[in-house]
């Protein structure tokens, strides 16, 4: 893998280019946004100090493509990161296989959307997904999704790839809609809403119990390994015949916010009166701070 295309330079899209710059590769980056220019100079700049490296070191492996067709013109790999439309999708990805060089790789960034959905009517022998958690450069997971025409050849390939990029692939068996990381992501968000919308916490308070406990044990061993240690000698089986029955009993419990126009309004505002007086960078830049020192503390030991 020596070249890039990256389709689309939102949030995820730039990210991965400074993690493909950073590695080496030669990377063509294309968005029809008129601010392209300045968006990825901005991006370099903000994500070099966490590569350990410098923006002007990037931006020399980085250049703007005028479209699809020039960016894709001698990538080895290409990165999609368009809108979530499956539309939008099947219209990209059949001009990707017609113009991409026959061997590039070409992985889409869908945060929910299966590969099968957008390749039904194309060669999707090596169209796969590839999504990351934001940013990408610093969250060393990428979901690696086949659809049912991906070759297992393109899967190895994604795995060699990603790995290379110093990042966490994981395969996962079945195409599922939101794959894994955003269904476990919302299925704690939709009671994080409801137990806020119940007045039972605020969302600082609700973020504070998170971070103070299961945010750190997750950060760690994860929930299957948490619970296995949390049933002591005994580990998992213990855990589960004996708190089972009464964990099974609170899942039949679990809120189903309403989140009416009232009630997402009053959330809303509620977010924005805990974190609305700082700016996004400089929330993001403390999180991405205390995100890689997580990272290297949990690679240290």
């Amino acid at each position: 893998m020596k070249n890039a295309a990256v389709i689309g330079a939102g949030t995820i899209g730039l990210s991965w280019t400074a993690l493909f710059a950073h590695h080496g590769l030669t990377v063509r980056v294309t968005d029809p946004r008129p601010d392209l220019a300045e968006a990825v100079s901005q991006a370099l700049a903000q994500f070099a100090p966490h590569l350990g490296t410098t923006a002007e070191d990037l931006a020399s492996r980085v250049h703007l493509a005028e479209d699809v067709t020039e960016s894709v013109k001698d990538a080895d790999v290409v990165q999609e990161n368009g809108p979530e439309n499956v539309e939008f999708k099947k219209e990209l990805f059949a001009k990707l296989v017609a113009e991409a060089p026959a061997h590039a790789l070409l992985l889409s960034s869908s945060s929910a959307i299966p590969s099968t959905a957008f390749t039904a009517e194309i060669d999707g022998t090596r169209v796969l997904i590839g999504h990351p958690f934001n940013p990408p450069h610093l969250i060393p997971l990428v979901e690696v999704v086949p659809g049912e025409q991906t070759s297992q050849e393109s899967v190895d390939r994604a795995v060699e790839f990603y790995t290379l990029l110093g990042r966490t692939p994981v395969v996962e068996r079945k195409e599922i809609p939101g794959f894994v990381g955003n269904r476990l992501q919302n299925a704690l968000n939709r009671e994080a809403i409801y137990l806020v919308e119940q007045g039972v916490v605020s969302p600082a308070e609700l973020d504070l119990i998170l971070t103070r406990s299961l945010g750190i044990r997750w950060a760690t061993v994860g929930p299957f390994l948490g619970s296995h240690l949390g049933g002591g000698p005994g580990g998992y089986r213990h855990m589960a015949e004996h708190i089972g029955k009464s964990m099974k009993k609170m899942w039949a419990g679990l809120g189903n916010p309403s989140q009416s126009p009232e009630e997402q309004e009053r959330l809303i505002e509620a977010v924005e009166q805990a974190y609305g007086s700082s700016t996004y960078s400089d929330l993001a830049e403390t999180r991405d701070r205390k995100q890689l020192a997580v990272l290297h503390a949990v690679e240290e030991n």
